[in-house]
């Protein structure tokens, strides 16, 4: 948590942050014109580089599902949506409908994308499930659960490491020195991992039911605060989309679902 912690965006309520995305998501759902997702993306990615340690280089990779889903949406909807024909030849016909609700949706995909990029290189794992443990009232069971399971996702690197490194007492290298690298070998590595998580799963479980998984009340050790802080990041992320909603409207380009049925 200790290099999350340095930004700005990592020292707010987890449970805000997913409230606040949940939100903005179901908004964008009635928006579809392209100009309004192309601003509120612009605001809210400046807002993410800004507020977060992502890197330039890991915050564009990170963009590259959403940018082909993005595109996958815009030539669907320009090829099979019916108006206005903007381009018909080769078998192929565009109309300028199916490029405005392909592009607002193409868009509305990359700001939930950035949104959402935003939100995973701020949030502690642990962090959030005692955050939604505490302020969503989630209960224990599969609070700890997750968490125990997430655990074991970060301890898998090491876990396969290690038996990489046994297999290698016994398996002849390679001539350049490395470990060997074919199906077979990774296919036994693979096979050796499962079986190693799903023995510490059980015990994981055992473990947890022993220590009265469950029970109530309970205490957190590390309680996530909600603090006036938390409040004011709600209330500014909530005034900017609003004012960039109100200000198309102004403009006239703020398009609803009518756009489908047009």
């Amino acid at each position: 948590m200790t290099h999350l912690a340095l930004s700005p965006l990592a020292r707010r309520n987890p449970t805000v942050k997913l409230v606040l995305l949940f939100v903005v998501s179901v908004v964008l759902m009635f928006v579809f014109d392209p100009v309004t997702p192309a601003v509120l993306y612009l605001v809210a990615a400046g807002a993410v580089l800004a507020t977060s340690a992502i890197g330039m280089k890991r915050f564009l990779l990170a963009h590259l599902p959403f940018v082909g889903f993005a595109i996958g949406l815009l030539l669907v909807n320009a090829l099979s949506r019916p108006g206005e024909v903007l381009f018909s030849g080769a078998g192929l016909r565009i109309t300028v409908e199916g490029l405005q609700v392909g592009a607002s949706l193409g868009l509305r995909s990359v700001l939930i994308g950035v949104l959402s990029i935003g939100f995973v290189v701020s949030t502690d794992g642990v962090r959030l499930m005692n955050s939604l443990h505490q302020h969503a009232r989630l209960g224990a069971r599969p609070t700890y659960a997750i968490v125990a399971g997430y655990r074991m996702l970060q301890e898998m690197p090491r876990e396969w490491r290690t038996i990489r490194q046994a297999h290698a007492v016994r398996a002849p290298l390679r001539k350049n020195g490395q470990l060997p690298r074919g199906m077979g070998a990774l296919g036994r590595a693979a096979f050796t991992l499962l079986i190693v998580s799903l023995r510490k799963g059980e015990r994981m479980s055992q473990a947890l039911e022993s220590r009265g998984l469950g029970l109530t009340p309970r205490t957190v050790w590390r309680p996530v605060p909600l603090t006036w802080a938390d409040a004011a990041f709600a209330g500014g992320v909530l005034a900017v989309g609003a004012a960039v909603l109100l200000m198309s409207a102004r403009w006239g380009v703020l398009a609803g679902p009518e756009m489908l049925f047009g």
